[in-house]
């Protein structure tokens, strides 16, 4: 009769407790690149460190992206795409609760930009901040003693918080012709040569820009 002996099992009792390296995986799963030699140089680490998101109510996401995806646009290799390096990039742009976000996602769960971008404006632009940006363009006003310059700017810098308002040209230029005091508006007509809203509508603000520029000069 063979016996077969069951092959002893070299660990010990701790070595079932202390957690293991080769069970932690990351939440990006980065993609193939056919490049030789590829490294993420840390003088580039470094460039993207310097404007980290930390994932607060103050923060604007959009801005955010938008300077992440500007340096990542520096590097232009080839067999390396573009979406393999925000991929590698993302995770040393982030700081504070935002890092704890990426870590805290379930292992493996992205494998391309776009569900990692998806992911990242669902956790910090959510639908209920979209809908108070736009109730915010749509009851704009203007503020005591703001120039012309002044509350122009302040109406654009409202729709670069919410790049994608799907807000109309025409109901724009009428809201903030709308928030205007009386002096303001007469301001705007001398400026545009008596020209009424409807024209102003049509240039889609151009006129509106062109005064606000000649105030501030």
């Amino acid at each position: 009769m063979q016996i077969i002996m069951a092959e002893r099992d070299p660990r010990v009792l701790r070595d079932y407790i202390i957690p293991q390296a080769t069970n932690i995986a990351s939440s990006i799963v980065n993609l193939a690149i056919e490049a030789n030699n590829f490294e993420l140089r840390p003088a580039l680490v470094s460039f993207v460190e310097k404007d980290q998101f930390g994932g607060c109510p103050m923060e604007n996401p959009h801005i955010y992206l938008r300077n992440f995806l500007a340096k990542c646009d520096t590097i232009n290799l080839n067999g390396v795409s573009d979406h393999a390096v925000r991929l590698r990039l993302l995770s040393f742009s982030l700081m504070n609760r935002a890092s704890d976000w990426l870590l805290n996602e379930e292992p493996n769960s992205f494998t391309t930009w776009e569900a990692l971008s998806r992911a990242f404006f669902a956790k910090y632009f959510p639908l209920s901040k979209t809908t108070k940006l736009r109730a915010e363009i749509a009851s704009f006003s203007q503020r005591g003693d703001e120039s012309p310059y002044e509350v122009w700017e302040r109406f654009q810098d409202l729709q670069r918080r919410l790049p994608r308002h799907g807000v109309f040209d025409w109901f724009l230029i009428q809201t903030f012709y709308d928030g205007l005091d009386q002096s303001l508006k007469m301001f705007v007509g001398a400026a545009a040569n008596g020209a009424p809203i409807e024209k102003l509508i049509e240039a889609k603000g151009a006129l509106l820009a062109e005064m606000a520029s000649n105030n501030y000069h």
